[in-house]
């Protein structure tokens, strides 16, 4: 099973695997775990079922962090907060120069449907977490991944190139108006929420930092394909009362701005979307909200 990891892969999660007695485990572990399956297909990263009395998940990194502006230190202490907070697994081990993170397996419910107030509850609830120094600046994460397009000689596809430069513009606005920073999430698509034992957690937090909650909140309108009255919803049980035009016009600009990087993430990763529908709907859908 674990030989149709890439070598490399294997590699560093055999290391880590072999690091099992400095793992933060209490109490400690009496036995080294064992591989029972790969989980998921993820597309960034490669993650592991593993376990013998306890059950744990190995993330093996499948790209540069660095190089694709994600900080790992910042990942894991945001992930010690968000745990004792009570939102997110417990982080057992974490070795940057593997590549590698462990976490506490958390055994789905069966029933994993869409309940806006919940969503709406843990974005609350991560945005009250203690504040980080690392920050996400969407305008220098929009020209990292147009550099890497660049490096590659990759051009836009025309209808994208064309919403440019009104995402620049929505960009600088929003630059230039005093907003409030908490930590956020910054992925919290359905993907990476997930019901155990009847709550909802966050999971996957390697793009957590410091930023507008909007941002936060667009992800999910927009990740999620989230329709009008889903969107009321969840502004009404995020804020407790109906959002005002100004509200619903940053949730609107954050929106579009995240379905910009959301393209070029695909795009400079050369990979397509998992969901049913292609870059070219994506790209409509953009253009329309703009």
């Amino acid at each position: 099973m674990i030989s149709a990891l890439p070598k490399p892969v294997r590699n560093r999660f055999e290391q880590t695997l072999a690091q099992w007695h400095q793992w933060q485990c209490q109490p400690p572990l009496g036995e080294a775990p064992q591989a029972i399956a790969i989980l998921g297909d993820g597309i960034s990263n490669f993650s592991v079922l593993v376990g013998q009395e306890r059950q744990f998940v190995v993330r093996i990194d499948g790209i540069n962090p660095a190089a694709n502006g994600l900080n790992r230190q910042a990942e894991w202490h945001a992930l010690v907060a968000a745990h004792q907070a009570g939102i997110a697994p417990a982080p057992r081990y974490f070795n940057p120069e593997l590549g590698s993170l462990v976490c506490d397996y958390l055994a789905h419910d069966d029933a994993q449907a869409l309940r806006i107030e919940d969503v709406a509850g843990l974005l609350r609830r991560i945005h009250s977490l203690p504040a980080r120094h690392h920050r996400l600046d969407l305008t220098e994460r929009t020209r990292r991944y147009e550099k890497i397009l660049e490096h590659r000689a990759q051009q836009l596809p025309p209808e994208l190139a064309v919403c440019r430069p009104r995402i620049l513009s929505l960009l600088s606005e929003l630059a230039a108006r005093p907003q409030q920073q908490v930590l956020c999430h910054n992925d919290l698509l359905r993907a990476n929420r997930l019901y155990s034992n009847h709550q909802l957690w966050a999971i996957d937090w390697e793009y957590c930092a410091m930023g507008s909650p909007w941002y936060d909140l667009a992800v999910v309108a927009g990740g999620d394909a989230l329709d009008e009255i889903q969107t009321r919803d969840l502004l009404q049980a995020y804020l407790g009362r109906d959002a005002h035009e100004q509200e619903w016009q940053l949730l609107r600009s954050y929106t579009c701005i995240y379905r910009y990087i959301e393209l070029l993430w695909y795009l400079s990763q050369q990979k397509s979307p998992p969901q049913a529908d292609c870059i070219g709907q994506k790209i409509v859908t953009l253009a329309r909200e703009l």
